[in-house]
């Protein structure tokens, strides 16, 4: 018997209905149980993961208000499309995309998670843009040991310097020894970067004592001393203490003469230093490894002694951590460490040579004079830049340095340049770790630059660690020790020296 059209019409109502049943079961058996209100720590995103909302979605609710991958987009019907089939085309994991099935317990998939987030580095820090290869995350700055090293410890034997010089330990037990600077008096003054103190190296009865001076400051890292006044720079603030080396035994209280100072940890230590012109220079390094700095970074300024009168000396300088000035026609000379992770090999840090006020040294568009920056040199030409006078070597930390016009060494050191080369963190093969010795040319040029202290670098290794230098009025050669806590001393001829 034929149906008729009502009868034909619940036929294929009741198909239709029994057909959505067939396919709507796989697809419940596919979907996550209803997850708890509170959604278990594993299916939450990392602590470190930013996140815009308290908790992921649940994968059964309609789709959250954050982004979601495009495949995750809602459909026109109220039912979201199932977890499995959505997959997730951003590398960020997507809760939904990883719901587990059923069987499984929701621990092991929130490995894969964790796995796959790394850790937040904080602002500025050096290991930001560190390839994800075997042989990169293998580098990261060099801790010091946390205490100095015995004098009786440190590898003095192992130094090499020329026929003729020797080296001799001048102080030990001097935490984290950094800047120096030489007092109307004799008095050494050392400054520490990853201590709050700066010690006094003073000679009473023949013997050498070491004493601390100031503590409780913030990366007091620069020094600089005239006329019977230290001036001391912190992370943020420059202060002064006056009549210092009549008092050392109970100092002066520091009075802070500029702060107009950014407060960023990147680079925020300071290497300042009195110019001929009897104002006082103040480097602002650049806030990161590499970065396109604001009007107040990668810079050198200078004040006056009250610290009035801030003027720009030079831009384009990424961390300056040594400067001095030519005796011969007072031009201002500094190193400069170039950026990190471009290559094993560039750039080379600098020596830089400022001949008028306001000169760019090509941070962050250009490194070397020669070496365009694979993202900020785009549309730049290094040739709108002041060139190094010299490159100082790939990833070398070229640090502190001073002309010599002492009388102790030989006449052909007369009017050079020393430079402690602190070596290289971010390097397989390590750099540096040494104290070299710049020639110039008559007009200021480079004619060489050749070892002179060696010996810090052992098996790729180092045992030592030179920050800075400081010609005695003696005409002997200091050389700061951060990694050992040590100052040692370097002179020539059959020269005396107190007892440490």
């Amino acid at each position: 018997m034929t149906p008729t059209y009502s009868a034909r019409r619940a036929l294929l109502l009741a198909g239709t209905i029994g057909g959505l049943m067939l396919a709507v079961g796989p697809l419940a058996a596919q979907a996550p149980a209803p997850e708890p209100s509170t959604p278990p720590a594993a299916t939450a995103p990392a602590a470190d993961t930013p996140a815009a909302t308290p908790a992921p979605a649940p994968a059964a609710q309609a789709p959250a208000p954050t982004p979601a991958p495009a495949a995750q987009a809602p459909e026109p019907t109220p039912a979201p499309a199932p977890a499995a089939q959505a997959p997730a085309p951003a590398p960020a994991p997507a809760p939904t995309a990883q719901a587990p099935m059923p069987s499984q317990s929701i621990a092991p998939a929130a490995g894969p998670v964790a796995a796959q987030t790394a850790p937040a580095l904080p602002p500025g820090s050096p290991l930001i843009g560190r390839p994800n290869t075997e042989s990169a995350m293998k580098l990261a700055p060099i801790a010091p040991p946390p205490i100095p090293a015995a004098a009786d410890k440190l590898p003095v034997a192992k130094f090499k310097v020329p026929k003729g010089f020797k080296v001799e330990v001048y102080a030990s037990g001097v935490p984290n020894a950094r800047s120096m600077r030489e007092g109307d008096k004799g008095t050494v003054f050392v400054s520490s970067r990853l201590i709050d103190k700066v010690h006094a190296i003073v000679e009473k009865d023949g013997k050498r004592q070491v004493k601390v001076l100031y503590s409780g400051l913030y990366r007091p890292n620069g020094l600089a001393f005239k006329d019977g006044t230290l001036y001391i720079a912190e992370l943020s603030k420059i202060s002064k203490a006056e009549k210092v080396e009549d008092n050392l035994d109970n100092p002066p209280k520091l009075t802070m003469i500029y702060d107009n100072l950014p407060k960023d940890e990147a680079h925020g230590w300071k290497f300042i230093g009195i110019g001929p012109d009897n104002k006082l220079y103040i480097p602002v390094g650049q806030p990161c490894n590499n970065c396109m700095p604001s009007d107040a970074h990668g810079q050198i300024r200078r004040i006056n002694l009250d610290g009035s009168g801030m003027e720009l000396v030079a831009k384009g300088v990424r961390n300056t951590v040594g400067f001095d000035w030519n005796p011969a026609n007072k031009e201002l000379y500094f190193t400069d460490n170039g950026r990190d992770w471009a290559s094993e090999d560039l750039p080379e840090d600098e020596l830089n040579r400022v001949t008028k006020v306001g000169e760019h040294f090509g941070s962050p568009y250009c490194y070397q004079g020669d070496f365009p920056d694979p993202e900020f040199g785009w549309g730049r030409k290094c040739s709108e830049f002041t060139p190094p006078v010299a490159k100082m070597g790939p990833h070398s930390a070229s640090l502190g340095m001073r002309f010599y016009e002492g009388k102790m060494f030989p006449s052909e050191y007369k009017g050079g340049i020393f430079v402690a080369r602190h070596g290289s963190w971010n390097r397989s093969v390590k750099f540096g770790g040494d104290v070299v010795f710049v020639k110039l040319n008559k007009d200021g040029t480079v004619k060489s630059v050749t070892p002179f202290m060696t010996g810090f670098l052992e098996d790729n290794k180092y045992i030592a660690r030179p920050v800075d230098v400081l010609v005695l009025k003696d005409g002997s050669l200091l050389v700061s020790d951060d990694y050992n806590g040590a100052v040692y001393r370097v002179s020539y001829g059959n020269s005396k020296t107190a007892s440490r």
